[in-house]
């Protein structure tokens, strides 16, 4: 599929720890960089302004460990604000005893808490999609006849014709199985052309030929189609339509939560799909997608499972940990685009504290379902691991109570010890900033749920 122009040529400044070959910038990419950035400085300023904050606490640096603002990765020094908010006690101090009282009461204060402080509200009637089929390719992957469909999904755009969003998606599904397949959707990574993630070790399979492999569809969104990973981008993409070219509001929808809602498109298209069990599909996503990924699973319960992976601060990371990426990082200029403006006021006047939730109570947002949480052992640490693991560990209450099985572990984990007894599973590979590792691990446990 051909890349949107919306995407983030800061891209072309990273090289290893998103596992990305560098290329050298042009004097035009030079020029187009320095107009993002200054739109993006406009629009960062001017919610500054809306939400009377003078200044953002600087984050810390997380490449360097002899900067003065190196970022924590000491254990001993990583829980400043140890209390979490508890998942089943309602605001009113009382506390959730049964499954009513959770779905019609705790669940909706949880969720109303997210999207006016962290992710923002979706706006009420975004237009319609047009589905098209643009190709198709017939091939062979795992040794097995295989379709692909590329789509682009259109969205009605006259409430504002100057703003264009076309959704572009990719579909592949076996075509010796003659009934409806299981299928898991991947929030993709899509790189303009000459830049490429540096290739898979060479023994590693891809995760589209072992879902394939297993009788599985898959789906790939480019979530850069839907909305820009940028700052000045949101005046353009679903978001700049929906605002109609004008700036957001202090608790509008940031492009975590625009990815998201593509990825609900993406299923509604799906449900007309006969080829896809559309009641049986997964969603994954990778690092600041995998943060996508986790909130499409929160907020959408026709996701069937979710493989998290790397999500970090603004996902599955404890708000309310000195380790590794902070909420002063996700409220700097090259990340804020992800979240409600609210949420800077976090970084700025409040506290981490100050937070009436924390990232546990997204993961409760999920329960029944089951969820995989993956992470590198290995040069991974931004993401901070252990704040993921006790997420999971803080979230199994709530899956206990909807008479499932949370996250089953009596000791830290360790590297490469998968533990997925429950519905809440976590697994540390041995690797860097990278999901393949984990993936033969999650389809295993994914086949207790995907039949």
């Amino acid at each position: 599929m051909k890349p949107t122009l919306s995407f983030p040529l800061f891209f072309l400044l990273l090289v290893s720890w998103n596992g990305l070959a560098q290329v050298p910038r042009t004097a035009e990419q030079d020029s187009i960089i320095a107009e993002r950035n200054r739109k993006t400085q406009a629009d960062y300023e001017q919610m500054l302004q809306q939400l009377n904050i003078q200044s953002i606490r600087p984050g810390v640096n997380g490449s360097n460990p002899k900067a003065p603002n190196a970022a924590n990765y000491d254990e001993s020094k990583a829980t400043i604000f140890p209390n979490l908010p508890a998942a089943l006690q309602l605001k009113n101090g009382k506390w959730v005893d049964s499954k009513r009282t959770w779905n019609y009461h705790r669940k909706p204060e949880i969720v109303e808490d997210f999207e006016r402080e962290i992710y923002g509200r979706i706006p009420d009637n975004i237009p319609p999609i047009t589905w098209k089929i643009i190709s198709t390719e017939n091939k062979t992957m795992a040794g097995f006849p295989v379709e692909i469909q590329k789509l682009i999904g259109t969205v009605d755009n006259k409430r504002f014709p100057s703003i264009s969003v076309q959704i572009e998606v990719s579909i592949g599904f076996r075509k010796d199985i003659k009934k409806a397949m299981p299928a898991m959707m991947e929030l993709a990574w899509v790189f303009p052309p000459g830049m490429n993630r540096l290739p898979a070790p060479a023994n590693e399979i891809p995760w589209t030929e072992q879902v394939i492999a297993k009788g599985w569809a898959f789906i790939q969104l480019n979530p850069t189609s839907v909305q820009a990973d940028n700052g000045a981008g949101l005046k353009s993409g679903i978001i700049g339509l929906m605002n109609r070219g004008e700036f957001r509001k202090a608790d509008d929808w940031g492009s975590l939560r625009a990815w998201a809602w593509g990825a609900s498109k993406v299923l509604d298209y799906l449900e007309t799909l006969p080829q896809i069990k559309y009641t049986h599909v997964g969603i994954t996503g990778h690092s600041r997608y995998g943060k996508a990924a986790a909130v499409a699973m929160a907020f959408d319960s026709r996701f069937a499972i979710g493989y998290i992976c790397s999500s970090g601060a603004g996902g599955l990371k404890l708000y309310r940990r000195n380790y590794g990426e902070l909420i002063e990082n996700v409220a700097a200029k090259n990340e804020y685009h992800w979240m409600a403006g609210n949420f800077l006021k976090y970084a700025g006047p409040l506290q981490w504290n100050d937070l009436a939730i924390d990232a546990h109570e997204l993961i409760a947002l999920c329960a029944p379902r089951p969820i995989y949480i993956g992470v590198g052992g290995n040069g991974d640490s931004w993401a901070d691991p252990y704040g993921m693991y006790l997420a999971g560990k803080e979230a199994s209450p709530v899956y206990e109570l909807l008479g499932k099985k949370g996250l089953i572990s009596d000791r830290a984990p360790v590297i490469n010890e998968a533990k997925t007894e429950g519905e809440i599973a976590f697994r540390m590979h041995d690797k860097g900033h990278v999901t393949g590792p984990n993936w033969p691990n999650f389809i295993e446990f994914a086949s207790k749920y995907l039949k």
